[in-house]
């Protein structure tokens, strides 16, 4: 009788990849965890237990068949595992890297439940990729035979790029426009390095410009080029700009000099420190933390990326001031702990009243504690009377999350409706929105969330919009 595979949970124990030592890795910006070899990527593949009800696969935005190619990974048909991996995600090595897996798939395994530790699924879907990627396994979606109809995506970030490869690969001619120099948005300006190397985002805006899409860079629709114009050049147009307006916090002295926004810093960080690019404010020390007292304000995955930058760049000190506790904490447990080793201080149930000094010198802090719970059972923070006090800040990084832009109002499109939160009003499923052959996908719909649900929306409106347009062909054939 052959070996069984699988079922090895009991056997073999949960190993992440090896990770750099936290006072080696938070000097630099390359991505802190280690490659698996290839027996040790079979191993933990083979930890699966090949559950009836794959609750991993269920719990991911993009139902990745993640247990056909852990078996795949196990028995060595690594090829194949690839084949099935792609089949169903745009970017599986980049979900690998930067997915809350502990949220979501590596979070719902079944052999986590039972006390055995979780599949390492991200770890080995990255390996996948980067091995297929490595053995030349992973080409261009040039189509079989062109179509006549054209589409312009508005967005190069994770949404726009799935739509725009699953349109490209059925023979559509498609454009991107992107107010950036870069594709990929928020992950190539906005999540650093060491947790997404750029060479990875850059080398699939590489296939997708072998496939045959045309990016039109360092074009701000609004500005640059009229809404209009793009729509009546393209029989179809998706609308996925994601959100960037960031949110912010006012309190005395909250536009004092060094108090900046998040999105700005990383920009900078990453044009400068990855990209080689010249920064003014970045080289000014305007956005550079080298030398300086950090307070970052929020809790969520940003603020993560902004504390773990900041220790890299010299900050003589980094606090991240949240006002709730570690367990309601929206941002990845796991990035919490990667901060932590690398130097970073939380100051849990604490929230920022004003600011002194003009440069900023301190955040005025009061302590929280948490609350009744409200009807979704979270607890709201109530403040504690007489509890303030400073906390001495060179740089202040506000991480309070992104808000949508006024697109209507940027664009000149008052037509386009939006939900009371800004965001555009299309449906979830197809991405239409109210305006005939306009598709909205991602944050811009869905408000900021993760990039797993980009490509998902991505994926799904690209779908949805080539049965319309062949049934718009069939209509034209009668």
């Amino acid at each position: 009788m052959a070996k069984q595979p699988m079922l090895k949970f009991v056997d073999v124990s949960r190993t992440m990849p090896e990770k750099r030592e936290a006072t080696v890795r938070n000097k630099d910006f390359d991505e802190i965890y280690a490659e698996y070899a290839a027996a040790k990527a079979e191993e933990q593949a083979s930890r699966c237990s090949q559950c009836g009800v794959p609750y991993c696969q269920s719990h991911c935005p993009l139902h990745n068949n993640i247990p056909d190619w852990l078996r795949l990974t196990a028995t060595g048909r690594l090829e194949e595992a690839y084949e099935v991996s792609q089949a169903t995600n745009t970017f599986p090595e980049i979900c690998g890297r930067i997915c809350p897996q502990d949220r979501l798939c590596e979070g719902n395994c079944v052999i986590e439940k039972s006390g055995h530790g979780t599949v390492t699924i991200g770890s080995v879907e990255k390996y996948i990729t980067d091995t297929a990627w490595e053995k030349g396994w992973v080409k261009p979606g040039l189509p079989s035979q062109e179509r006549s109809e054209s589409v312009g995506i508005i967005g190069a970030g994770p949404g726009g790029l799935a739509a725009a490869d699953l349109l490209r690969r059925a023979g559509v001619q498609v454009t991107v426009y992107d107010r950036y120099d870069r594709a990929g948005g928020l992950l190539t300006y906005g999540i650093p390095g060491f947790k997404l190397e750029k060479d990875v985002v850059m080398r699939r805006f590489d296939q997708l410009e072998q496939a045959g899409v045309r990016f039109v860079l360092n074009c701000a629709v609004g500005q640059d080029m009229a809404f209009e114009d793009i729509r009546a050049q393209h029989d179809a147009v998706i609308i996925a700009t994601g959100v960037y307006k960031s949110r912010d916090l006012g309190g005395v002295g909250s536009d004092a000099e060094g108090i900046v926004k998040a999105i700005d810093y990383l920009t900078a960080s990453n044009r400068a420190s990855n990209f080689g690019d010249s920064v003014p404010e970045f080289e000014s020390g305007a956005l550079n933390a080298e030398g300086k007292k950090v307070v970052v304000i929020g809790g969520g995955d940003t603020a993560m990326d902004c504390v773990r930058t900041a220790i890299r760049q010299g900050a003589t000190s980094v606090k991240c001031l949240y006002r709730r506790d570690r367990a309601n904490m929206p941002g990845s447990q796991r990035e919490v702990q990667n901060a932590e080793e690398e130097g970073v201080q939380f100051e849990w149930l604490t929230a920022p009243k004003g600011f002194k000094g003009e440069p900023v010198s301190a955040v005025v802090v009061e302590k929280m504690r948490l609350g009744v719970p409200d009807a979704t059972g979270r607890q709201s923070p109530e403040l504690i009377e007489g509890s303030a006090y400073e906390e001495p800040a060179d740089l202040v990084i506000k991480a309070l999350g992104f808000s949508p832009e006024d697109l209507p109002t940027l664009w000149g499109q008052p037509e386009l409706e939006v939900t009371r939160w800004g965001t555009i009003k299309a449906e979830f499923t197809t991405g239409r929105t109210a305006l005939p052959g306009v598709y909205a996908v991602g944050d811009i719909v869905r408000g900021a969330s993760l990039v797993v649900w980009a490509i998902r929306d991505g994926r799904d409106c690209a779908e949805a919009l080539l049965t319309d347009l062949n049934a718009k062909a069939a209509v034209a054939a009668e």
